[in-house]
């Protein structure tokens, strides 16, 4: 590791090396994402390599974690990439001709610009799941904190002291709540979170 931390090409050939097998394991949670295995493990080598250029022997965490999240966002920032080039192909594929003839397509009917399109379309996925969070993971009281801490459902966005006005409580109290039901948020998130 010290030699690696001095910039020793061979030091870090050696750990890349070493750990293409964890490369290989985690590109198999990723197959029939939209890409062939040696296309992740391609991408997965990538986030090692980067890894590998990154770590420091100071950090908390053991080079063999910090490497494998590195891989994993490597590979997902691919896989979203091209799933996006994939939507933005759909939408501009032609799907008939107007009255004079010209060819017209899903952006030409929209009448907006894809990349609006899907991102409101992720948008409107991510508060679903967020919606679907709030409820399943929240006591009542907590849901209420957040939703109107952060304006959600139509609400307007309150600040800590409105709602622990509203609410009976000290603003202290609702900080706790908030800081409590957003960490439980993460978590249910976190766990729930589809394997591709």
């Amino acid at each position: 590791m010290k030699l690696l931390e001095k910039g020793d090409k061979q030091a870090k050939a050696i750990l890349i090396e070493h750990n293409l097998r964890l490369v290989a394991h985690i590109a198999k949670k990723y197959q029939g994402a939209g890409a062939s295995q040696d296309d992740l493990i391609s991408i997965g080598t990538i986030g090692l390599i980067k890894a590998v250029s990154t770590y420091s022997g100071k950090k908390s965490t053991r080079l063999a974690t910090y490497a494998a999240k590195c891989i994993e966002n490597e590979i997902l920032m691919s896989i979203r990439a091209s799933r996006r080039v994939r939507q933005e192909i759909s939408l501009s594929l032609p799907i008939g001709v107007d009255k004079d003839g010209n060819e017209i397509n899903l952006n030409d009917i929209l009448g907006s610009d894809p990349d609006e399109i899907i991102d409101s379309i992720s948008a409107k996925i991510q508060a679903g799941k967020l919606y679907n969070a709030i409820s399943a993971a929240l006591s009542e009281r907590e849901r209420t904190v957040i939703i109107w801490r952060y304006g959600l459902l139509g609400k307007e966005a309150l600040p800590q002291r409105e709602i622990a006005r509203a609410l009976g409580i000290s603003r202290s109290y609702v900080s706790r709540i908030e800081k409590k039901a957003l960490e439980k948020l993460r978590t249910f998130l976190q766990e729930n979170q589809p394997r591709t």
